[in-house]
């Protein structure tokens, strides 16, 4: 019945998408996500739905797309230099075979994250974006929180429609992008116009931000707790009655305490002392041979590389003996560990001028979200929804950015799309204010915007959706 029931949904999507071009660009970004093909029993796994579709969406791009305000932007330059040097690393990885499987996909999340931005030229297409993103990541945070409700959480035991453990079905990784896409949530809920305010879409919105907060209980990933932390320090930003939001915030999480199964109590509970758990102490001493190995190898070892690695650890562990409290430690081998790392994982596959593109990217994105934050902090009416989604996107990636401390995310084909729209944010408002020859700022300074002359009156916006 489930593959009857993709195989119906895609079959409508793409028929739509027949009058619709950019429909084929949302139902990629989907297939992506959600990967039904690798869900289906019969009817979808034995056909490459991913290229099929990849390629549906790029020729009718070429051929039907009018491409009216498109633009370049620097930083899709930038990520076609980081496709090509990690191409080069390809070719003399140190572990080709298993570096050209992560190759793989590799190349097409980034070759779809430079493709992305030149089709949004729209608000309705960044928000149709943002919401097939939301909904496809949705479907696994709902998987995921009704299987947590209702008893069925576990570290490395949560299924979230598939039982494998790679890629965005992985625990931690899914745990930070469930939690990135909140503040998404929250912008369509409030400012989305494809399903336009009201209280079924709040009910919805609420109940999948619950839904996102009990991925990182379900799989027990203390990434997920450490980004749910992080994204509610970042609430206080923007937050008018600080006090009040605490106060939301402390009660909630007092309500939680008790319900939160005492598994993953004790799990979190390694957070403070790395050393007493074998997989956080290990990860220290990865790092450190990564550091050492990109000393060695300034270029990187190219994709997979960890797997050289040999580590001998010491782990500490704790016991009582009457009053006593005894401390041994217990030393140990490992082998081909990962990075679990997204910064080492880059110094280490490819190497400082890869992590130097790499951090450039995500910095960039971050300084242009902050400048649209604060030029559009009093705009018009017609542009009140930039400055809110421009704090999601950011929000989002910096959410992205502490989880990247802890798993090896830093090829994550999500969180290329959500560049990518933060990319296609910025240069749809710079060509808006090209076309309009002034820009909000100015009126947030009390200066009036100068005339144009045989357009539009100049107290006339031209500012549309």
């Amino acid at each position: 019945m489930r593959d009857v029931f993709f195989l119906l949904f895609l079959l409508a999507t793409l028929f739509m998408a027949v009058k619709r071009p950019f429909l084929f660009i949302l139902a990629y970004c989907y297939v992506d996500i959600v990967a039904p093909q690798r869900l289906s029993f019969f009817l979808l796994n034995t056909i490459p739905l991913s290229q099929i579709i990849f390629f549906f969406a790029i020729g009718s791009w070429l051929v039907a797309d009018k491409k009216k305000g498109m633009q370049i932007d620097h930083l899709q330059v930038v990520l076609i230099l980081l496709l090509a040097y990690c191409g080069v690393s390809t070719v003399y990885a140190e572990f080709p075979v298993e570096g050209a499987s992560k190759w793989d996909w590799v190349w097409k999340a980034l070759l779809w994250s430079i493709f992305l931005p030149l089709v949004l030229t729209t608000r309705l297409r960044l928000e149709a974006l943002a919401l097939t993103m939301v909904l496809s990541a949705g479907t696994l945070a709902i998987a995921g929180g009704m299987k947590t409700a209702m008893g069925g959480s576990g570290y490395g035991s949560l299924q979230l429609l598939l039982d494998d453990n790679s890629g965005l079905f992985e625990g931690s990784i899914f745990s930070t992008v469930a939690i990135a896409i909140i503040p998404l949530i929250l912008w369509l809920a409030r400012y989305g116009t494809v399903f336009p305010k009201s209280r079924p879409v709040w009910i919805f919105a609420i109940l999948l931000v619950f839904a996102c907060l009990l991925i990182p209980v379900g799989t027990q990933a203390r990434t997920g707790l450490v980004c749910a932390v992080f994204l509610v320090v970042l609430g206080l930003r923007d937050s008018k009655r600080r006090m009040t939001y605490l106060g939301i915030v402390t009660g909630a999480a007092l309500i939680a305490l008790p319900l939160v199964p005492a598994a993953f109590a004790s799990r979190m509970d390694t957070i403070t002392d790395f050393r007493s758990d074998q997989s956080a102490s290990t990860r220290v001493a990865v790092w450190q041979w990564t550091w050492n190995y990109a000393l060695e190898h300034p270029l990187g070892g190219g994709f997979e590389v960890y797997r050289a690695n040999e580590l001998r650890v010491n782990r500490v562990e704790t016991g009582e003996a009457g009053d006593a409290v005894n401390r041994e430690i217990i030393p140990y081998t490992d082998r081909a560990r990962a990075f679990h790392n997204s910064y080492f994982e880059m110094l280490g596959e490819q190497g400082f001028p890869g992590l130097a593109m790499w951090l450039y990217i995500q910095i960039v994105c971050l300084w242009r979200m902050e400048k649209l934050r604060r030029r559009y902090r009093e705009s018009p009416p017609d542009v009140a929804w930039v400055r809110p989604l421009a704090t999601a996107l950011q929000g989002g990636h910096l959410v992205y950015l502490m989880g990247s401390m802890f798993v090896g995310i830093a090829f994550q084909p999500f969180i290329y799309m959500l560049i990518a729209l933060q990319i296609g944010l910025w240069t749809y408002t710079n060509r808006r204010e090209t076309e309009a020859r002034w820009r909000p700022l100015t009126a947030q300074l009390g200066v009036k915007p100068p005339p144009i002359v045989g357009t539009v009156p100049a107290n006339q916006s031209r500012w549309g959706g």
